[in-house]
């Protein structure tokens, strides 16, 4: 069975409090799970000493028996210098979609015909 070490949701309403879990793959986000191996609070400050916490030993037996962390994962241990995280790069998700292309064309073509409109009478 897949195992995944991932972020567990805790704290309050709009008050996050993560922990990093070792679950099954096909367990729920908050439920059941095999061991907790850290914690994350992203309400502190970016170099605030408490803002992660993380068992380096289990999180290292974990990584060495196969599991699999999820992203957001990956730059907590990569941070931590645990893991090498590769940054993604997806350029055709930055590019307008067909409507929106669409669009652009119909407003050229509009600014194209109002310029040769302008310019005909002064002609």
């Amino acid at each position: 069975m897949a195992v995944k070490m991932r972020l567990s949701r805790g704290g309050t309403k709009k008050r996050p409090y993560y922990y990093v879990v070792v679950a099954h793959g096909t367990a729920p986000r908050d439920g059941r799970y095999i061991e907790q191996v850290g914690t994350f609070n992203p309400m502190l400050a970016k170099d605030h000493a408490d803002r992660t916490k993380l068992n380096i030993d289990r999180i290292k037996y974990w990584l060495g028996v196969g599991a699999q962390p999820t992203d957001r994962v990956m730059r907590l241990l990569d941070k931590a210098g645990l893991a090498k995280r590769t940054a993604s790069n997806n350029p055709e998700k930055a590019k307008p979609k067909k409507k929106a292309q669409e669009r652009s064309a119909a407003q050229a073509d509009a600014a194209k015909k109002a310029a040769e409109a302008a310019a005909k009478p002064a002609a």
